[in-house]
């Protein structure tokens, strides 16, 4: 089932009207900016999309602070907005506050969780494309140490690391993986300069691939192994392009999909909660022209023998956010 079936699935499923809609959807980006080039552009890209196709408007702000969560919330409720979009956990509290007062009005949380019943939470499996892009990595070491640098030390990103760190063991015993996190405030995503700073310290313990979950701080990341001559891996956009023959691969998660879905259905978006996961297409790691030289049939046939056995359950990769603890990884 594909990422667009299971949409179409869930509005059939709740018996939602096939009208258009009326109100200009709205999106919200989280701290990091919506040219982070991962997470919030992913988002942007899919919106973007959805506006060129339908010939519809979307209203949109980037917050510079948390308490512009519930302002932006409230003021696109009351400008009439239908589907309020938000990207980013941290807008979970915020929509629960909200919601109640704008019961005509549909809310979506993407990597948040809101009980409510005019509210969708959209989550990812991001461990199982981390599991995927950790076997390349496994595989291509040289020196059998990789890193993780992860942004905001959340459930949601040890998720990631757990999952990387299984997949690279799962093909390279004998590897170490050092993970290290930005920080414990959303300033994590939006800090470069550090996250060049925690790549330089992973390489001078003998790193040799580094995969970046942290948002715009992943970009800090991702040119320090550039400039030292090693590989990175991208996180949910494709960010191959950005350092052609050093980014090894990118985790997709396919916001960019989801925020498409979400707009198109309009104030017929359904509501609960819906989880993509690779079965779905909605995580997944990237192959272009900008990698293709990086990654061998082998490994290729290798990752997708991987796939094939998560997808069917044979192999089950470990969620740090529904058990947390994490069998290969010490955090």
């Amino acid at each position: 089932m594909t990422l667009m079936q299971k949409f179409l699935g869930a509005a059939a499923a709740l018996a939602l009207s096939a009208g258009a809609a009326l109100a200009d959807p709205a999106i919200i980006f989280d701290m990091g900016g919506k040219f982070d080039k991962s997470f919030n552009e992913g988002a942007f890209n899919g919106a973007q999309r959805w506006a060129e196709e339908s010939g519809g408007n979307f209203l949109e702000i980037e917050i510079q602070s948390e308490a512009q969560r519930e302002q932006a919330l409230r003021r696109f409720a009351e400008a009439g907005a239908n589907p309020i979009i938000t990207t980013g956990f941290a807008f979970s509290s915020a929509i629960d506050q909200v919601a109640p007062d704008y019961p005509d009005t549909k809310f979506a949380t993407i990597d948040g969780w809101v009980d409510q019943p005019n509210v969708l939470s959209v989550g990812f499996a991001e461990h199982e494309g981390s599991y995927l892009v950790g076997m390349i990595a496994g595989m291509k070491t040289e020196s059998g140490t990789v890193g993780f640098v992860g942004g905001m030390d959340i459930p949601l990103i040890r998720k990631f690391a757990c999952g990387y760190a299984q997949g690279v063991k799962a093909v390279n015993p004998d590897a170490t993986v050092i993970a290290n996190m930005t920080g414990t405030t959303p300033a994590a995503w939006n800090d470069p300069v550090k996250g060049g700073e925690l790549a330089k310290a992973q390489m001078a313990q003998g790193a040799d691939i580094i995969y970046a979950a942290a948002g715009s701080t992943g970009l800090g990341v991702l040119q320090a192994a550039a400039d030292a001559g090693i590989y990175s891996i991208g996180v949910d956009s494709n960010q191959n392009y950005l350092h052609p023959g050093s980014v090894l691969t990118s985790m997709l998660k396919r916001v960019d999909v989801a925020v498409y879905e979400l707009m198109k259905a309009g104030e017929d978006m359904p509501t609960g909660f819906m989880g993509l996961s690779l079965k779905d297409d909605g995580v997944g790691y990237a192959l272009d022209e900008y990698n293709k030289d990086l990654i061998t049939q082998e490994m290729i046939d290798a990752v997708e023998a991987a796939k094939a056995k998560i997808i069917s359950g044979e192999l089950e990769v470990h969620d740090y956010t529904t058990d947390d603890s994490c069998p290969v990884l010490n955090f």
